[in-house]
Formats: structure tokens, sequence, C-alpha cells
């Protein structure tokens, strides 16, 4: 089932003076329940735009749009109600950039506790909600910290334990690494594939090649089209292509290409570090087995 369907969608933002600037033509893409979808294109290439679309932030008031957008079998149209984007809301979440920006409380169980809030969840209901995400994030032992006292790669993972609390079939990470130290960026990825497992639907806005790998599906937007989309290994195997467009491969991708044209007998190139690790194992064992 498509949890998302977007079908000819085009945008243009208004500027001051109510002059149209186009950011998005004849998108055409979809995302299945459960799929785990990364969306890669450098910098204006319309990526956070379509992730403010599918949650309805931007709306006709923040500039024109045309085609068919459809979350969660719901048809977006000129005349939706606030009562149905506020509807449709509990069905997406979306984890931003800057976690400093979606901190709202003095303690972390309190942040996450303030979405499911606001939703009039029952009391007894929120505290279970709140212990269930904090341990889906690996937080429960920071329940009674201050937020602000925290790493960045933590304070992104209690942003999306408070997304977590409200339960959500999809959430949108958008660049939702981008502010963090490696450490934090491997911290919140973790998070972010074992949400996945646990079946949640996941749309990833990302610039990080090694975060799009681990996807099921890469899309790749350029200047608000579609350039190319498919798997994580049908993507980077054309590392030309994605130069093209001012992007990039993994670096394990690169490395291994590079030992591939060296001479080593490599068949399928890795776009993951576990994918290299597990290639090197295997050419160690083949060598000493010769």
């Amino acid at each position: 089932m498509d949890i998302i369907k977007i079908k000819d969608l085009s945008f243009s933002y208004k500027d001051g003076e109510d002059k149209l600037i186009p950011v998005l033509k004849n998108i055409d893409m979809s995302v299945k329940e459960g799929e785990f979808v990364a969306v890669l294109g450098h910098n204006g290439s319309g990526k956070s735009t379509l992730a403010k679309l599918i949650n309805m932030i931007l709306t006709e008031e923040s500039g024109e749009f045309t085609g068919e957008l459809s979350v969660c079998g719901k048809i977006i149209t000129d005349d939706i109600t606030e009562d149905e984007i506020y509807e449709l809301r509990r069905h997406i979440g979306m984890v931003h950039q800057n976690p400093d920006n979606q901190i709202v409380a003095t303690t972390v169980e309190e942040d996450v506790a303030f979405g499911p809030e606001n939703l009039g969840i029952p009391r007894e209901e929120i505290r279970k909600r709140v212990d269930e995400a904090l341990e889906d994030v690996g937080m429960t032992e920071y329940m009674h910290h201050a937020p602000h006292r925290l790493s960045g790669g933590q304070k992104q993972r209690v942003a999306i334990a408070g997304i977590i609390a409200m339960q959500p079939e999809v959430i949108i990470f958008d660049e939702s690494t981008a502010m963090l130290d490696p450490h934090g960026r491997r911290e919140v990825m973790k998070t972010i594939k074992e949400l996945n497992k646990l079946g949640k639907t996941i749309l990833l806005i990302t610039h990080y090649m090694d975060e799009a790998a681990e996807a099921d599906r890469i899309i790749v937007l350029n200047d608000g089209e579609i350039y190319k989309e498919g798997t994580p290994q049908e993507i980077f195997s054309d590392a030309e292509a994605l130069r093209r467009v001012r992007l990039d491969v993994p670096q394990v991708t690169e490395l291994f290409t590079l030992l591939k044209e060296a001479g080593l007998p490599i068949q399928n190139i890795p776009t993951t570090t576990d994918g290299g690790a597990e290639l090197l194992k295997n050419l160690f064992v083949q060598k000493g087995g010769r």
C-alpha cells in the first residue's frame, strides 16, 4: 500500500511581491507503508520543500501547487480544512535539522510528553508512551535530565522520541543529522534504522551519501525534478551521473571502486561500511584459502 503518493506535482513559492518562483516540477513518486526512502539532492534542489508539502507545513498561502498529493489515503486539495490538516499531521511526524529548536521542556520526559499532551491523550497512556519512546531511542536513563545538558545526538534522539510518542505511521527526517558530529550522526542513524525495523515508514531527506545508502530506495532530485530513482546499489553504481548533479558516492563505494580498478577480484561494489567490512573479510578468506 502506498502511504504517500505524488502525481505530477509542481510547486512555486511566492516572493515578497507575490511573484511565483518554481521549486518543484512534475514530481511523480510514492512511498509504501513500512518503506525506508532517502531523498538526495544538492542545496536548492527542492528536498526540504518536498518534505514540508508532505507534512502540510507549506499550504496554498505559501505558494501555488498543481498535481496530486495524497497522504495516508487522503488527497490534499486546496479546500482542505484546518481540522483535516490537524488530523493528518497526527499520522506524519517530522524531525527537523536543529535539535535545539525542537526542545520545549525542562526535562527529557516532559519534552517527550509534550506532543501527546497536545493531542489530548489520557495521562496513563502518555506515561506508557513516554517510557516506550525513550526505550526505543535508548534514552531511558536520561529521563530526568535537562535537555540542554545533552549532546547534539542525544537531543536529536529526544526529539525523535517526542515524535514516536505521538505514534505517527510516517516519520520524515529533514536533514536531521546535518548539525551533528560523526558520533551523533551514527546515534541518530541507528535509531532511524531500528524504527524502520519496527514498521515505521521513513522518509530521510539528507545530503550524506552514507546515510542514503542505508535506505531501501533512493530518489535523487535536481533543480526541482526527479533525476534518478532506484536502490542504493543502482544509484551509486553510476558515480559519473551523480557528479553531474553535484553529488558523490559513499566513501566506502569510492574506496572499493579504486581497489577493483587496482586489480582486486570485486564483483559487487559495496555501498555501506558493513557491506565493505563483509567484502574485505571474504577477500581475506579467499586469499588465505589459496
